[in-house]
């Protein structure tokens, strides 16, 4: 009995072990994610009394998060992306890709093929845990943070925030860092138009700029 208790507990402690994520993120099995159950319970309700949808299948959803990190610099450090791939893998607690360049430019030295880039698509439990952290603890972090621009919408319900620096995020030690450097965050959602993308990112607490125009709906 004692073996057989003891076998249970090391089952268990190799579980929680396995649940933890690099960048110090840890998954507990069976949570479900705080914005994925505020999208279900808050979200949708508001976003059928705003637009008055007829079933809960019309309402936008967040598809994905792709973000994005330009390392220019790489074609003479090639140590540049070995750190964006651990900063990015930090951040998410997704192991991130290398992008490449499609083509060559000879004004940069730059030729087809080269690193120029990490990247990463977060889907699912990872999107909205990302979603939580990004909005709660990292735009916080910003120097004179008064909210996010709504000027970034591509038209077809996508959003695009640009971050100018990477120490924002609490899985990022300041000390450690040897170049600030930047990011693009793309949100794709399921909204047939740019009003309706915003009104979802807002219900989720996306901090968004007042300002007297408001964007126009689709004709």
């Amino acid at each position: 009995m004692a073996k057989e208790k003891a076998k249970k507990e090391e089952k268990s402690e190799a579980k929680h072990s396995s649940e933890k994520k690099k960048g110090g993120h840890v998954r507990e099995a069976g949570v479900y994610p705080r914005l994925a159950e505020k999208y279900k319970k808050e979200v949708v309700p508001a976003m059928m009394k705003r637009f008055n949808y007829k079933n809960v299948m019309q309402v936008p959803k967040l598809e994905k998060i792709s973000i994005n990190i330009g390392v220019g610099q790489a074609t003479q450090d090639a140590k540049l992306i070995e750190t964006a791939l651990a900063e990015l893998e930090a951040i998410t607690g997704q192991k991130p890709a290398v992008t490449k360049a499609k083509k060559a430019i000879s004004n940069f030295k730059l030729r087809q093929g080269l690193p120029i880039g990490v990247r990463v698509t977060l889907r699912g439990k990872m999107m909205y845990e990302f979603l939580d952290r990004l909005i709660t603890l990292a735009m916080p972090q910003i120097r004179d943070f008064r909210g996010v621009s709504d000027r970034s919408f591509d038209g077809r319900g996508n959003y695009t925030l640009g971050i100018k620096e990477q120490i924002i995020f609490p899985e990022i030690d300041a000390d450690k860092v040897t170049k600030i450097s930047g990011m693009d965050i793309t949100f794709v959602t399921t909204a047939e138009t740019d009003m309706e993308a915003m009104e979802l990112l807002k219900l989720f607490g996306m901090p968004f700029i007042k300002r007297e125009q408001p964007l126009a709906k689709a004709s």
